[in-house]
């Protein structure tokens, strides 16, 4: 069907939630097991060993270790608020950082960079206006310390719903701040599925939600899941690319159909860059990414750089690289999942 679907539903006895666009799979989250950590908790960890050659510092939390690249002033013994920004990969302390986010629908309190921001997606003038008088009102009396950004979503949305988002984030993040006493400890749960895509999939807003049992197979997301769990993508024109992890990168491999001309290799290529930063978010994949385009003129390779620019501008935290002397193209994401394949084995 046409629009945005939220499909809130369970894969394997697990919370899962699923965005569709226009019939297609924008979006997927899948809780992993019960023990593992969601990214956006938040601990209170014990600063241990730097790690000088990687320009970090081990953390001490509750069951295990976190990673913390910032050192300047941290002090092995030290108690520390720390936010967890991504999965671990296996064998790996979990990636920490010190600069805490406090996130909901319409706001995020931000500890330690003060002002009051509006996204700069709201244009309207006297929408602003209104937006700032409800952020001067929600953090009047505030420690100067304390920041808050008002998200696109408040566009249009009741004041209530923003002033109650701004009193909650405002209060967790108070407490949490003012616990720093004892030792290791989970103080706020990451984001679970269906959390997350409350909180973060509905700007735009959605035309339906599905949220009853059953609802992955009707809307055909079971079947999407399926292929995303196959190597083999299909691209118009009959090309199709190969996007296979391994241990040190994801290997991406672009081929042409019947037709291996100049424009056909242009053409599946286009098709692969566009689709590119979709499959990689769907499968939870990041790190080093090279792809091996289909052969096509050294000529064509400007055409091809604008196409990935703006297909991955909307994506976190993405450095396109470019060019190899080999021909191959690079860029690398951030690792802000588990691998589907990976959680999906569980």
């Amino acid at each position: 069907m046409k629009g945005r679907v939220l499909v809130l539903d369970e894969i394997g006895g697990r919370p899962a939630a699923a965005l569709l666009v226009d019939g297609q799979i924008e979006e997927l989250a899948v809780d992993p097991d019960g023990d593992a950590v969601l990214p956006g908790a938040i601990f209170r960890s014990v600063a241990d060993r730097p790690m000088k050659g990687q320009g970090g510092i081990f953390v001490k939390l509750p069951g295990g270790s976190g990673f913390l690249r910032q050192i300047s002033g941290v002090a092995p013994g030290q108690r520390l608020l720390v936010q967890v920004t991504g999965p671990a990969e296996a064998g790996k302390a979990l990636p920490v950082t010190t600069r805490l986010l406090f996130k909901s629908r319409f706001a995020i309190v931000t500890p330690e960079a003060p002002g009051l921001n509006i996204s700069r997606r709201i244009k309207d003038e006297d929408e602003r206006a209104a937006l700032q008088a409800l952020a001067e009102a929600g953090m009047a009396g505030a420690d100067a310390r304390l920041g808050l950004i008002l998200r696109s979503a408040c566009d249009g949305a009741e004041d209530d719903a923003i002033a109650e988002d701004i009193a909650a984030m405002r209060g967790l993040c108070e407490a949490v701040l003012a616990d720093l006493t004892g030792g290791p400890e989970l103080l706020v749960d990451g984001a679970g599925a269906h959390d997350l895509a409350f909180r973060d999939w509905l700007d735009p807003a959605v035309d339906e939600a599905d949220t009853e049992a059953g609802s992955f197979e009707r809307h055909g997301v079971m079947e999407a899941v399926q292929a995303l769990l196959s190597p083999r993508v299909a691209l118009d024109g009959g090309g199709h690319m190969m996007i296979e992890p391994t241990r040190a990168l994801v290997a991406v491999d672009v081929n042409t159909g019947p037709d291996t001309s100049p424009a056909a290799s242009l053409k599946v290529n286009i098709a692969a860059a566009r689709d590119l930063p979709r499959q990689l978010r769907l499968r939870g994949l990041g790190g080093q990414v090279v792809v091996d385009f289909a052969p096509m003129p050294k000529r064509d390779r400007a055409i091809l750089d604008q196409v990935l620019k703006a297909a991955f501008k909307a994506e976190g935290e993405t450095n396109l690289a470019g060019w190899t002397t080999l021909g191959l193209y690079e860029l690398t994401r951030k690792r802000d999942r588990l691998p589907l394949a990976e959680v999906l084995a569980e």
